[in-house]
């Protein structure tokens, strides 16, 4: 089954943003002249058929009016955070049955649309593919990487994740908390061989810094 709805990472506090956030929340700084949720928006743009839904907490109200007369629906945690993957959970009564695709709002792409590339890739024996990319191509992004393509996929000093995905969503109902992470998702799937990651041929940068903005713009510079 292609997945047809959309989950965007709205919600979180963006502290390591500094001063950036002090009075907005992270998806609403600017690069190259407009915010960080619309560069991810663009990507959802005739690729996405179905609803396309963002998750809300810090300083939700500016992200609403910022995103009023999108299409795009929104949906608050409150009172709580609930993180990727009980923010997930949480909107499958908007975002609907069968695999979603879920991205970050924090990165900046250069090179093929990832949305499209995810879709490409799919098939229905797939439980999660992971767009990653390998670190030479990876910018402003500091570590050893997150995942060995395999076959087998395993974690370990590889591929880089980059925010992209299409997942699916039944064993959610799995996980007892009501905060967590997608990684208790991830590992099940691993398992059972279950995940796989896809490379992106372009660059990716990494805008969860300050030092991110500069070189996510000199990154766009190079691909015009």
């Amino acid at each position: 089954m292609t997945p047809r709805s959309m989950m965007l990472f709205a919600a979180g506090f963006g502290t390591r943003m500094g001063a950036l956030t002090a009075d907005r929340p992270k998806p609403l700084i600017e690069v190259a002249g407009r915010p960080l949720i619309d560069h991810a928006l663009a990507h959802a743009r005739d690729v996405v058929p179905g609803p396309v839904v963002a998750n809300l907490h810090y300083r939700a109200d500016q992200l609403e009016a910022h995103l009023a007369g999108t299409g795009v629906r929104t949906l608050r945690e409150e009172p709580e955070i609930l993180e990727t993957g009980g923010g997930l959970r949480n909107a499958l009564g908007l975002l609907g049955a069968g695999p979603v695709w879920a991205m970050n709002s924090d990165a900046v792409w250069a090179g093929p649309n990832p949305l499209r590339l995810l879709r490409e890739a799919w098939t229905d024996e797939m439980e999660a593919l992971l767009l990653c990319v390998p670190p030479e191509r990876a910018i402003g992004h500091a570590g050893g990487g997150d995942f060995v393509a395999g076959p087998p996929v395993r974690r370990g000093p590889g591929m880089i994740y980059t925010g992209a995905q299409i997942i699916r969503t039944g064993g959610l109902a799995d996980i007892r908390e009501s905060a967590f992470s997608l990684n208790l998702l991830w590992d099940d799937m691993l398992a059972r061989g279950g995940l796989h990651v896809l490379s992106y041929p372009g660059e990716w940068c990494d805008v969860g810094r300050p030092e991110g903005i500069a070189l996510a713009e000199e990154m766009l510079r190079r691909h015009v």
